[in-house]
Formats: structure tokens, sequence, C-alpha cells
């Protein structure tokens, strides 16, 4: 098990950075619109903070030497190491953060965000989600 101190600082600036640009759309939007439109108004808000963003990048899946043709995929990817996976729900469940820890595991990134817009104070609906099978040093880039 990892020492939560320790988690607390992989990518501390980005996903504050992160965090403080779906503030500020959740504060001109507001709860209860599509999860659509919030993840539309993030990626421009983080583009305009200078950040590279992957909208729904694929998520590739393999099983030993069985390669799916499908993928799945994952809301955002911010700066190749990030992921934020979006939600406008009335909470977020376990299945949605079992949801993003299969998607950090298969990215191979240590640490993710689940954000939940559909809540009066949006500091309420994120939630940091960390792979205990991975370091920020496996997946710098």
């Amino acid at each position: 098990m990892k020492d939560v101190s320790k988690n607390q600082d992989i990518y501390p600036e980005l996903t504050h950075e992160v965090i403080a640009a779906a503030i500020e759309v959740h504060r001109a939007l507001g709860p209860g619109l599509l999860e659509s439109i919030y993840e539309r108004c993030l990626i421009h808000e983080l583009q305009l903070r200078g950040h590279n963003v992957a909208q729904q990048a694929q998520v590739d899946i393999t099983y030993k030497d069985l390669v799916f043709e499908e993928s799945l995929r994952c809301d955002l990817i911010i700066d190749h190491k990030l992921l934020v996976e979006l939600k406008s729900v009335e909470a977020t469940t376990p299945v949605h953060k079992a949801q993003t820890l299969s998607y950090l595991r298969l990215l191979q990134f240590p640490v993710g965000l689940l954000i939940n817009f559909n809540v009066t104070r949006l500091t309420e609906g994120v939630s940091r989600l960390y792979n205990k099978h991975t370091s920020a040093l496996s997946s710098s880039v």
C-alpha cells in the first residue's frame, strides 16, 4: 500500500490546475447540464491555460497475447499523463471509481481525477484516484 502523502505529490501542480479549471467551468455553468457540455468547456478552459488535451482518448485492452480490436474511451488525458473522467450524475458510485481505476491501470498512469459536475460546490465532486500498480516515474512523459 502506498503512503497517501507520497500519492499527493504525484503531479500536484497539474491536478490543482485541472481542478481550478473545472471550478471555473462549474462557476460559469452550474450543475445540471449534460456531461458532454462540461467536457467541451473544460477542454477549452484547459487549452486556454496552455495544456494539451486528448478528448475521448483510446484505451487499448490486451490480455496476455490477445489484443482486442475494440477499445475503451476515457474522457480526457491532460498533458499525456493525467486521466480525467467526467460525470454529471446525482452521486458518483463505486462503479465510477472502478472504471477510472481500470483506465489508470490500462494506461499505466499513476493518478487520475474523477469529477462530477452535478454538485453544488465542485470541490465536493472531485475524487483524486491512484493506481497502486504503477509509480509516477514509470509513466512520466
